[in-house]
C-alpha cells in the first residue's frame, strides 16, 4: 500500500521524521490552541485490523467475543483521555487500483496454500507470522464499533481520500493508519497504528515537513515524486529506467543507504535541480517520459489533490473535467477554480466526497450505442472457458441479469442488459481455481457494461456547472457517467446505508454493478468442499435480481420493501429473506425458532442442502457451539484450547462466516427484516468453541458431551437440528453421518475443475427461469425455483 519503497526509506534512511508522541498530550495541546473543540482522530480502519485482532487464535474462524472486547478497550481508551474517534472503511475498489488489488489477492491464495500446508503437516496454528485476518474481519468490525457508539463511514471512493480529506477539512487532531500516501497528503499529521502502545498512548508521528526537509523538496512535490516512484495508481515499472538515469546522474549516492533509498534521493534530486528549473514554463509530459502514460500519470497526480489544493506542477489550468477507465478526474481541487471536483455533503456524517470519483461515476457505456442493434458482444475471451449463462431472464422482457468470472482477480461484475439493446453478455467461468468464482475484468478486456440510464440522476454524480468542452488539446474522453438503477430515491437510500455503514455490498451492487469476492481460508487441495464463494454464488445472485428488479415473476418492489413502513410489510420483507435462501417452505418452522438462532438455522439449512459432503456430525458441531456460547464469557474462550487442529474444521469455521457476511447483504438488500445483532459472530460462533465441537463430534462423542452435560441445551439441540433436518428434507436433503457414506460420495466430491463439475448453461433442468442452485461439485442439483410467494 502507499508509495513504493517510502516506508522502508523513512525507517532506515531518515529516521528522524519519525517522532514519538503522546496522544493525551497532543489532545490537551489541541484543546488549549482551539477552545470548544473535541480532539479528533480520524482512523483508517482498514490500516488496523491486524492491529485490533489480538486474539492469539486466528486460525478456526475467528475469536469473536475475545475481538470485540479488544475493541471496546481500544474505544475506551481514547474515551477516557477526551478524543473522538471518527471510523472510515473501504467502500469499493477504484478501478485504477484494480490491478493492484488483484495482485495482493493472489499473493494471499498463495499465503493460504502455505497455512493449510502447514496445518496438514504439523496439525496446529502456524505462528504469527503466516497471520491470516479471519474471514469477514472487515465486515464485521464496522457492526462492532456502531454497537460500541462510534461514528463510523464507508467510504464512496477509496478510503484514504476522504480519511485525508476529513482530517484536512475538519482540522482533526491526525490520521491514525498505516500507509505512507498519508505522508503524502497536505493533510493533518499521520500517526502509525503499528507503533501505537495502547496503555501509554505512545505512538510515532511521521512529519511529512522533515520529509521534504531531508529530500530537498517542498510538500507540493510529493505527488510528483510518489508517481515516479509508483503507487497504487502509478505501477511502479512504468517509471523504471528513468529512476536509473537519476540515480546514474545522482553525485551524493550513499555508500550506507540500500538502493531503494538512494533512487528517492535521486529522484528527488532530479525534482528539486532539474524539473523545478521549468516549472510553470514546460509541461510534464515535455519534462518526463509519460509516452502513452500521460493521462495515468496526470490522473496519479491529481488523486493527491484534496478539496481546495492546486498542484504547480500542472502548466496550465485544464479547460475541461477529463475521464479515463471510468473515471471523471480534474487537475485541480480549488473551489474557486471551473474546474472544482464536484461535491457532495452527507448531511449526517458530514463529510465531504468529490463525486466524480464516486462509484456511481465508473461506468461507460460504449458497448453499443445504438439502441436498434442486435449485437451480441462476448465479454470473455479465454478460450478455456466460454460458458454462457443467463442468471435472469423474463418471457415477455429481454432484460437479464449476467455475470463475468475471472478467478484471478475475485471480483463480480453484474451485467444488467436493457429489453431494447437486446445484448447478452456470457459468463466466463473458470474450473480451475478452487479459491474463488470472482468476477471482474481480464487486464487485457477493455470491459463495457450496457446499462440502464436516467438523466436525473446525474444530479447526484456530476455537477452542472462543470463545462464539458472539448478535451482535445489533453488526448482524453468524455463519457457518460451512469448507474445500474434508475430509481434516483432508491439509489440515494442505498447510498445513505452505505456511508452510514449500516448495509453491506447494496449500493456497490446498485451503483456500479461490482462487488469484490476477497480472499479466506480454503484448502484448494481439498476436493471435498466445493469453493466458498461458489456455495454462495446462488444467493448473491437473487439479491442481483432483488436489487435490480429484473426477474421472471417479479420481485417485491424496493420501495416497498425500504420506504413502507406498515407493519405487514415486515413479513414481506422476511418473505423475500427466506426467497434469497429459497427456504420459503420453511417460514413457519424458522419463526418458531428464537433469537438468535433463527438466522443461523436459515444459513444452516442453505448449506447442508447446498453441499452434500456435509454430514450429520458437522451440524452437531455448528449447533453445539453455539447453544454453549450464550453461557461462556470471554475468559472462557481465551482459556479454551483444542486438542489439534483439523484442515477440514478450519474450513467450516471459515464457510460458516462467510454466510454470516452473506446475511448481512441478504438482510440489507430486504430492508432489514432481522436485526443484525442475530447474526454477529460474536453472538452466534466462536472458533476455537467450534473447533473443539467438531474434534469431539468427529471422534463420536454423545450429545450430552458436546452440550458439557448441560439439561436445558440438550432441548434447544433437538428442537435446532429437527428444523435444520425438516428443511432439508423438504429439499430431498436426507442428512446422515459418516458411518452411512458410501463409497459413491467420493466420486461427487469434487471441485471447479474435477470430473464431477457440471458446466451446463446454469439453467435448471426444467430450462427455464434463473439458475436458483448452481450444478457445483459438492452441490445439488434441483428442479426450477421461483420467487415461490412472487
Amino acid at each position: 500500500m502507499g508509495v513504493r519503497g517510502l516506508q522502508g526509506f523513512v525507517g532506515s534512511t531518515c529516521p528522524h521524521i519519525c517522532t514519538v508522541v503522546n496522544f493525551k498530550e497532543l489532545a490537551e495541546h489541541h484543546r488549549s490552541k482551539y477552545p470548544g473543540c473535541t480532539p479528533t482522530i480520524v482512523v483508517d480502519a482498514m490500516c488496523c485490523l491486524r492491529y485490533w485482532y489480538t486474539p492469539d487464535s486466528w486460525i478456526c474462524g475467528g475469536q469473536w467475543r475475545e475481538y470485540f472486547s479488544a475493541l471496546r478497550d481500544f474505544v475506551k481508551t481514547f474515551t477516557a483521555v477526551g478524543i473522538k474517534l471518527i471510523f472510515f472503511f473501504d467502500g469499493m475498489v477504484e478501478q485504477d487500483k484494480r490491478d493492484e488489488w488483484v495482485k495482493r489477492r493472489l499473493k494471499n491464495n498463495r499465503e493460504i496454500s502455505r497455512i493449510f500446508h502447514y496445518i496438514k503437516s504439523h496439525k496446529e496454528q502456524p505462528g504469527r507470522n503466516m497471520f491470516f485476518i479471519p474471514s469477514g474481519l472487515a465486515v464485521f468490525t464496522r457492526f462492532a464499533l456502531k454497537t460500541l457508539g462510534q461514528e463510523t463511514l464507508c467510504s464512496l471512493q477509496e478510503a484514504d481520500y476522504e480519511v485525508a480529506s476529513y482530517g484536512l477539512q475538519h482540522n482533526c487532531l491526525g490520521i491514525l493508519g498505516e500507509d505512507t500516501d498519508y505522508l503524502i497528503y497536505d493533510t493533518c499529521p499521520y500517526f502509525s497504528i503499528s507503533e501505537l502502545c495502547l496503555e501509554s498512548l505512545d505512538t510515532i508521528m511521521l512529519c511529512r515537513e522533515k520529509l521534504c526537509e531531508s529530500l530537498g523538496l517542498c510538500v507540493a512535490d510529493l505527488p510528483l515524486l510518489a508517481c515516479l516512484l509508483g503507487n497504487d495508481i502509478i505501477p511502479e515499472g512504468m517509471f523504471e529506467s528513468f529512476r536509473y538515469k537519476c540515480l546514474s546522474s545522482y553525485t551524493s549516492v550513499k555508500e550506507n543507504f540500500d538502493k531503494k533509498g538512494n533512487i528517492i534521493l535521486a529522484v528527488s534530486d532530479h525534482i528539486s535541480k532539474v524539473l523545478h528549473l521549468y516549472q510553470g514554463e514546460k509541461k510534464l509530459e515535455e519534462l518526463l517520459p509519460l509516452g502513452p502514460n500521460k493521462a495515468l500519470f496526470y490522473k496519479g497526480m491529481a488523486s493527491y489533490l484534496l478539496p481546495g489544493q492546486k498542484s504547480p506542477w500542472f502548466f496550465q489550468k485544464p479547460k475541461n473535467v477529463i475521464t479515463l477507465d471510468k473515471q471523471v478526474i480534474s487537475m485541480s481541487s480549488d473551489p474557486e477554480s471551473r474546474q472544482e471536483v464536484p461535491m457532495c455533503t452527507d448531511p449526517e456524517s458530514r463529510q465531504e466526497a468529490p463525486m466524480c470519483t464516486d462509484p456511481e461515476s465508473r461506468q461507460e457505456v460504449s458497448m453499443c450505442t445504438d439502441p436498434e442493434s442486435r449485437q451480441e458482444v462476448p465479454m470473455c475471451t479465454d478460450p478455456e472457458s466460454r460458458q454462457e449463462v443467463p442468471m435472469c431472464t423474463g418471457p415477455e422482457s429481454r432484460q437479464e441479469v449476467l455475470m463475468w468470472t475471472d478467478s484471478e482477480s475475485r471480483q463480480e461484475i453484474i451485467m444488467y442488459t436493457g429489453h431494447e439493446s437486446k445484448q447478452e453478455v456470457p459468463v466466463c467461468t473458470d474450473p480451475i481455481s478452487k479459491q474463488e468464482d470472482s468476477m471482474c475484468t481480464h487486464p487485457e478486456i477493455n470491459q463495457k457494461l450496457p446499462i440502464a440510464t436516467d438523466p436525473e440522476f446525474k444530479l447526484i454524480c456530476t455537477n452542472p456547472e462543470i463545462k464539458q468542452e472539448d478535451p482535445a488539446n489533453m488526448g482524453l474522453e468524455i463519457k457518460q457517467q451512469v448507474t445500474m438503477v434508475s430509481d434516483t430515491e432508491i439509489l440515494k437510500v442505498a447510498r445513505a446505508h452505505h456511508v452510514q455503514a449500516e448495509s453491506y455490498l447494496v449500493y456497490n451492487i446498485m451503483s456500479s454493478g461490482e462487488i469484490e469476492c476477497s480472499n479466506t481460508l480454503e484448502d484448494e487441495l481439498d476436493q471435498a468442499l466445493p469453493s466458498q464463494a461458489f456455495i454462495y454464488r446462488p444467493i448473491r445472485q437473487r439479491v442481483y435480481s432483488l436489487l435490480l428488479e429484473n426477474c421472471q415473476g417479479g420481485t417485491p418492489s424496493l420501495r416497498i420493501l425500504w420506504l413502507n413502513q406498515e407493519p405487514e410489510i415486515q413479513v414481506r420483507r422476511l418473505d423475500t429473506l427466506l426467497a434469497c435462501f429459497n427456504l420459503a417452505s420453511s417460514r413457519e418452522e424458522l419463526q418458531a425458532v428464537e433469537s438468535p438462532f433463527q438466522a443461523l438455522c436459515c444459513l444452516l439449512i442453505y448449506l447442508f442442502v447446498q453441499v452434500d459432503t456435509l454430514c450429520l456430525e458437522d451440524l452437531h458441531a455448528f449447533i453445539a457451539q453455539a447453544l454453549c456460547l450464550q453461557g461462556k464469557s470471554t475468559s472462557q474462550l481465551v482459556n479454551l484450547q483444542p486438542d489439534y487442529i483439523n484442515s477440514r474444521a478450519v474450513q467450516l469455521g471459515s464457510l460458516l462466516v462467510r454466510g454470516l457476511t452473506t446475511l448481512v447483504l441478504v438482510n440489507s438488500a430486504c430492508g432489514f427484516p432481522w436485526k443484525m445483532s442475530d447474526f454477529m459472530p460474536w453472538n452466534v460462533f466462536d472458533g476455537k468453541l467450534f473447533h473443539q465441537k467438531y474434534l469431539q463430534s468427529e471422534k463420536g462423542y454423545a450429545v450430552e458431551v458436546l452440550l458439557e452435560q448441560n439439561r436445558s441445551r440438550l432441548t434447544k439441540f433437538h428442537n435446532l437440528k429437527a428444523v435444520v433436518c425438516k428443511a432439508c428434507m423438504k429439499e430431498n436433503r436426507r442428512i446422515t453421518g459418516r458411518v452411512h457414506w458410501g463409497s459413491h460420495h467420493a466420486g461427487r466430491w469434487g471441485r471447479q475443475g474435477s470430473g464431477s463439475h457440471r458446466t451446463g448453461s446454469g439453467y435448471s433442468r426444467s430450462g427455464q427461469g434463473q439458475p436458483w442452485r448452481d450444478q457445483g461439485p459438492g452441490s445439488r442439483q434441483y428442479e426450477h425455483d421461483q420467487w415461490r410467494r412472487y
